[in-house]
């Protein structure tokens, strides 16, 4: 085995609140390979890799880069030390050019004036070394999601990173663009960079990596050659026991509708046509899916629908009722859920208990309040059993919601809204950035939900949960509908990214059949 190009050591990180992240973690990685980390929400994986990139400082243990111990104080530490992290938000900014986005910081200047030419021949110089080929003159905010992890991946080159940590970076990427993304890495690997890819999703794992390290309650459950592992074998280490890795449902019962949209058109902040003139319906008993590479409208469609955003023309119809004007609270009423895309700032409050944010939603109901005073044992009575059906990792439902991991988190936020007896769920990436247990978990109270008679609206960037989830779906680009899929088998993951690409298109009146007329 070739020699070890950089090793983590006896790496133990305790937070001021008290939790362990870190135990005694070690982790390595060797010149020229793709290695995998894998682990639950609070599994101590993004720590260990903050670590790494010198955004925090360990309690103990030590860094070894070629045999050589090194101190990493900071993200400028680690990029002199060639160590580069793209994040799984990218850290862009929208309304520069991809060659000023790649030399901010360190840009070429001529006088007091940043040289523009040579920016972009350098630009254009490392894309070309890397086959990672952009247009150094473009626009950030003009390009397609799939261009914005090449400038990111880039960015790190330019500066120096021979060790790329990759958080999540195919999150939100059509088939075509991870495909294409895999490709690259792999070049990169074959030019001597070493990669470390952490993704919650096995399949990519098994597809790209050479090697992958599982991680577990802070500590390291070992290091193993990917092909010597099944899917099922890491996702047991990670959780400790086995997991359906395969949505298990039975076949839907539609009946009335819940949610009719019809002829829909939204402008975005910039006063331009996010959602532009679409309709279809969502009836009692189904999933139905929204797919679409992020940007094409979703996020505005389900502003609409939940009460926090306005539109220019169309209606939105929840149980017959006409909502133009009803505040969140009233949309509520109507029997409506929402898991929202950001679960930090729409989802919970964080500094609040986990109590309080399970009440939050029924803060004013009578079960909960007498004549003067609160009825205290009835709320705890109802938070302890949400901790428990749920599964929220948590000290006590008096800890705050901000000091759990992002599944646990997700999950106090899934249990309020589920546990409101819903008619319509607006799903929106509801397990996005969390473990394969907590997924499992989630997926499957929403077929649960289905089967008792809930509509279900899933807007998920993850085709493998657009596809398995789903009944049936639509498939968004531009603000509009390009494709109706009656039923998800019909159609291979491939044909799907045809139409997310805005690549295909169907006839109007083919996707007329999504308002099941």
């Amino acid at each position: 085995m070739p020699a070890e190009l950089l090793r983590m050591e006896g790496i133990t990180k305790v937070y001021p609140n008290g939790i362990v992240a870190n135990k005694n973690a070690g982790f390595s990685v060797i010149k020229g390979e793709i290695h995998g980390l894998v682990g639950e929400n609070g599994a101590g994986k993004s720590t260990l890799m903050k670590i790494l990139f010198g955004l925090i400082q360990p309690e103990e243990g030590r860094i070894l880069l070629e045999d050589k111990e090194i101190r990493i104080p900071s993200p400028s530490a680690a990029i002199a030390h060639g160590i580069g992290m793209v994040h799984q938000h990218f850290m862009l900014v929208p309304s520069l050019t991809v060659a000023e986005n790649l030399v901010m910081g360190i840009e070429p200047r001529k006088g007091i004036l940043l040289d523009r030419a040579k920016a972009n021949r350098e630009a254009d110089e490392l894309s070309r070394k890397y086959n990672l080929v952009v247009d150094p003159k473009m626009v950030v905010r003009d390009l397609s999601v799939g261009m914005k992890q090449k400038i990111e991946i880039l960015k790190a080159l330019f500066r120096g990173a021979r060790i790329l940590i990759l958080d999540e970076p195919t999150a939100v990427l059509t088939p075509q663009e991870t495909e294409e993304l895999f490709g690259e890495l792999k070049l990169l690997r074959d030019q001597g960079n070493t990669i470390i890819f952490i993704s919650h999703k096995l399949g990519e794992i098994k597809e790209l990596c050479d090697r992958v390290t599982v991680m577990r309650n802070g500590c390291h459950q070992g290091t193993f050659a990917v092909a010597d592992v099944t899917e099922q074998q890491i996702s047991r280490l990670m959780v400790g026991r086995d997991v359906i890795l395969e949505v298990q449902k039975g076949a839907p019962a539609p009946e009335g509708t819940v949610l009719d949209v019809r002829d829909l058109t939204i402008l975005n902040r910039f006063g331009k046509r996010a959602i532009n003139g679409i309709s279809f319906s969502v009836r009692r008993g189904e999933i139905l899916g929204v797919a679409g590479v992020e940007g094409n409208g979703q996020r505005e469609l389900v502003e609409a629908i939940t009460g926090l955003g306005t539109w220019l023309a169309g209606k939105i119809r929840i149980g017959g009722r006409d909502i133009q004007g009803q505040s969140i609270k009233e949309i509520r009423e109507l029997g409506v859920c929402h898991i929202p895309e950001d679960r930090m700032t729409y989802g919970c409050a964080s500094a609040l208990s986990v109590e309080m944010n399970l009440l939050s939603c029924e803060h004013d109901s009578k079960a909960y309040n007498g004549a003067i005073f609160t009825r205290t044992r009835a709320i705890r009575a109802n938070s302890a059993r949400l901790v428990s059906e749920y599964g929220i990792k948590c000290s006590s439902p008096a800890q705050e919601v901000g000091m759990l991991s992002g599944g646990n988190i997700q999950k106090v936020v899934v249990a309020r809204e589920f546990s409101s007896e819903p008619s319509l769920i607006v799903a929106d990436q509801p397990t996005r950035g969390i473990d394969v247990g907590a997924t499992e978990f989630i997926r499957k109270r929403l077929v649960e939900l289905r089967d008792a008679g809930a509509a279900v609206l899933l807007v998920s960037a993850d085709l493998n949960e657009v596809m398995e989830l789903s009944d049936s779906l639509i498939v968004f680009y531009g603000g509009e509908i390009r494709a109706y899929i009656p039923d998800v088998h019909g159609i291979t993951d491939e044909e799907l990214g045809l139409y997310m690409l805005g690549l295909k298109r169907q006839g109007d009146e083919e996707t007329r059949r999504a308002c099941h007329e």
